[in-house]
């Protein structure tokens, strides 16, 4: 039997799987292959070839594939769990979100969190890495799923198989062990070559390498106020009573989803006000510099914060940094020879720093606006001249960057690092990304603002992301105040938008697959009408609707 590789043609048995295939080719990739592609599907490699097909291979340095590596780790850690503590400990763990390359995962008074424990678990893990534990996948009818998992405890599972159109669901085993994941997996457990384990706070971050460098695990980097923000917002969603998809579902048939946002909407609009209040209380504060990554409601906050500095007596002014743009023929280039917007290169810092020290000083100053048609700082009379009660609120990527800012007291600064951190889960094992959040936020923005399409979103998004691991998450932790945007019940809103604008996507075009997971995502979700936002809502800046200028 035929199958063809990047143009190469190989003779193989009919039942030879996958990964037998990829063992013969496999110097011929840039890294450990995870997953095949059969005619532009994607296939587990311990599926088996059945007809002559044309066949490529995902490696762990390609997002999906690296996604697998995760989801195997995560399995592989809670059936280390399970083996040791107890079925119990392993059901009723919680996998809730990721720091820096840690994935936390919240023990609470199951196992202790404790060196011993770790190391326990760590050597469990390199057990069954050294067997190559197999992963198996199985398909069950949908009422056959949730009756297993229900019989097994795990009613977060079952609740969420209550609200899936399909009529089947692929559950996993290792060695007795029984679980559901929402994406691909890798066959054997001798994929998972490096991992590490500590404890922390009431749980354990597993270590993993990055896509970048998937053959190392870095030491952890703690990022203790991003920590503290992610478990205020899972503490809110228990409180809440919504700490899953099948949760939100839950609510939103219950026809409560309505009060569920106004409650939402105010606890923001309290965080917002308390953020106020210390700034002004400082005493001193002249600039208010925010920043964060891509879609995280950067201008509705600065508005909805602008407001709440008024009913305290101040008068804030709005400052892109954008508008500190140099001119286009000077802004630095990537390694593929466009414009790198997002450097800080691109930014005139000296001017910036000049004109702020003047008004600092009680200068009267004309403000540039950039112009994105000719590329260029253009000066339209915006004059500015700062009264005891004026504060410059800042917006823009390199706010928190000490560049930036490096003439200004630091006493005369706030610092806000903003992003959208859902912590809601798909289940108690499967956390959704805070990243899909985000790109899901962006693609219906730009759809509604910019007429741009899913597919160049997507196509978008690696830089974009890698523009945000240079030139923003450095200088989180150096935030006197941190906002998560997120809202809990956003997803169920952005699917009405996002699902048409992913049906659009061709399935020749690289960035099919990605739209495939997204659409397998929403789907979990019951939709929330857009009409129910206040028109203030952060989620308004994607969706339209929006009282501001977003």
């Amino acid at each position: 039997m035929k199958v063809t590789i990047r143009g190469k043609e190989y003779d193989v048995a009919a039942g030879t799987s996958y990964e037998e295939l990829a063992a013969m080719i496999e110097t011929e990739y840039d890294g450990m292959i995870a997953l095949a592609v059969e005619n532009g599907k994607i296939r587990e490699l311990f599926k088996k070839i059945v007809r002559p097909c044309e066949v490529d291979f995902l490696t762990v340095k390609n997002e999906e594939g690296y996604r697998s590596y995760v989801r195997t780790a995560t399995m592989l850690f809670l059936k280390s769990v399970h083996d040791l503590f107890g079925a119990e400990s392993a059901k009723e763990a919680r996998v809730e979100f990721t720091i820096g390359h840690g994935l936390y995962i919240d023990m609470s008074d199951l196992v202790a969190a404790s060196e011993e424990n770790a190391s326990k678990i760590k050597a469990r893990m390199a057990e069954l890495v050294e067997r190559k534990v197999p992963f198996m996948k199985r398909s069950y009818e949908l009422e056959d799923a949730v009756e297993l998992l229900g019989a097994k405890g795990m009613s977060d599972k079952a609740n969420l198989f209550r609200y899936r159109m399909g009529s089947t669901a692929n559950l996993y085993a290792v060695e007795g062990y029984y679980d559901y994941y929402f994406g691909y997996m890798l066959p054997n457990a001798g994929y998972i070559k490096q991992f590490d384990v500590m404890p922390y706070e009431t749980g354990f971050m597993l270590l993993l390498p990055t896509k970048q460098e998937p053959d190392v695990v870095k030491p952890f980097d703690e990022r203790r106020k991003l920590f503290e923000t992610m478990a205020a917002a899972q503490e809110w969603g228990q409180k809440a009573g919504i700490e899953t998809v099948g949760d939100l579902n839950d609510r939103v048939c219950s026809d409560s989803v309505n009060d569920l946002i106004l409650v939402q909407e105010a606890e923001q609009e309290r965080k917002i006000g308390e953020i106020a209040k210390e700034i002004v209380n400082r005493g001193n504060v002249k600039f208010v510099m925010i920043a964060g990554p891509s879609s995280s409601g950067k201008t509705s906050f600065s508005h909805r914060l602008s407001i709440q500095l008024r009913t305290m007596g101040k008068v804030p002014h709005a400052i892109a940094l954008d508008d500190y743009f140099v001119d286009r023929e000077f802004t630095p280039r990537d390694e593929n020879g466009d414009y790198n917007f997002e450097c800080l290169g691109a930014i005139d810092v000296k001017k910036f720093n000049d004109d702020m020290i003047k008004l600092l000083a009680g200068e009267r100053v004309g403000l540039p606006t950039f112009n994105f048609k000719i590329g260029k700082r253009e000066y339209r009379g915006n004059y500015k001249q700062l009264g005891s009660d004026d504060i410059l609120v800042i917006e823009g990527i390199h706010g928190l960057n000490p560049e930036m800012s490096y003439a200004l007291p630091e006493e005369s600064k706030y610092k806000i690092y903003i992003s959208a951190l859902t912590t809601l889960n798909v289940d108690k094992h499967n956390r959704i990304a805070t990243t899909d959040g985000r790109l899901l936020r962006r693609m219906v923005r730009d759809a509604r603002t910019r007429g741009s399409s899913a597919q160049r979103t997507i196509q978008m998004w690696p830089s974009v992301r890698r523009g945000e691991e240079e030139n923003i998450f450095p200088f989180q932790e150096q935030a006197d105040a941190m906002f998560n945007s997120a809202q809990i019940y956003e997803l169920a809103v952005l699917k009405t938008y996002a699902v048409p604008l992913l049906y659009q996507i061709p399935k020749e075009a690289p960035e099919y697959f990605e739209a495939r997971r997204l659409l397998k995502f929403l789907d979990y979700f019951l939709n929330v009408p857009g009409e129910s936002l206040p028109n203030n809502s952060i989620c308004r800046e994607f969706v339209g609707g929006s009282c501001f200028n977003v």
